[in-house]
């Protein structure tokens, strides 16, 4: 069964820190650009940030530029999100999703996204 499991959410003081983290079984992600995406309460999924599927390319919302980074470690079959001096308006539930892909680049936009997490909450709050 081909899944992807989040994990690494929590409650976060604003300015703190946490690493998400996105693993898959049942496949391999090696040709699967990744893609981190949230949802908070009332507002659709947004893109976050991807990466391609060597780990050359990434792409950042500029909402987190800066203070996001998005790593692979294809011999753990994981993808991590580094989220540093987090904000209140980070708080949501993110999402990691997989894009079967022959490209080296990958896509902030959810279309081509074909495996998906069950989330993973971030609560930014004092």
């Amino acid at each position: 069964q081909l899944q992807l499991v989040e994990s690494g959410g929590g409650l976060v003081q604003p300015g703190g820190s946490l690493r998400l983290s996105c693993a898959a079984s049942g496949f391999t992600l090696d040709d699967f650009a990744i893609g981190w995406f949230r949802q908070a309460p009332g507002k659709e999924r947004e893109g976050v940030s991807c990466i391609g599927k060597s780990g050359i390319f990434t792409d950042y919302a500029d909402s987190v530029k800066g203070r996001f980074t998005i790593s692979r470690d294809n011999t753990k079959n994981t993808v991590y999100l580094h989220m540093n001096s987090l904000k209140p308006d980070d708080e949501a539930v993110y999402y990691c999703a997989a894009l079967f892909t022959i490209h080296a680049m990958c896509e902030m936009s959810r279309r081509g996204y074909g495996y998906w997490g069950q989330g993973t909450q971030v609560t930014v709050s004092s």
